[in-house]
């Protein structure tokens, strides 16, 4: 949309931002078993603009499993030109969730056992 472009007509980097905190919180919080909070960009490389009317996809990877927290790496590529199906790598980010409780204190990852 209007609001989220440049004068140049480009994607603001702040929009792409807000999109890869969301995917990487999904995976933290299915990994966590539960809420979790951003509490570190650790990295945030931007390879390529992104133009009003791609379609970007946004993969997450767990790099570490500590305690309390979690580290995602997210990779975000856009989809150029629909009828050549090209996909280019616009940005890339690692990011470091905490779970927490319910009085959003840290609390410990509670990650799957063997065969769940």
């Amino acid at each position: 949309m209007p609001a989220d472009t440049n004068p140049a007509g480009d994607i603001f980097g702040g929009w792409i931002m807000s999109q890869v905190d969301i995917a990487g919180s999904i995976l933290a919080h299915q990994v966590a078993r539960g809420r979790v909070v951003t509490i570190a960009v650790n990295s945030f490389m931007f390879h390529k603009p992104v133009f009003v009317g791609d379609v970007i996809s946004c993969y997450a990877d767990v790099v570490k499993i500590g305690n309390t927290s979690l580290t995602i790496s997210v990779e975000v590529f856009a989809e150029r030109n629909r009828q050549k199906d090209e996909a280019v790598k616009v940005t890339e980010a690692t990011l470091t969730y905490v779970a927490v409780d319910k009085d959003r204190r840290p609390r410990p990852v509670v990650t799957p056992k063997k065969g769940e």
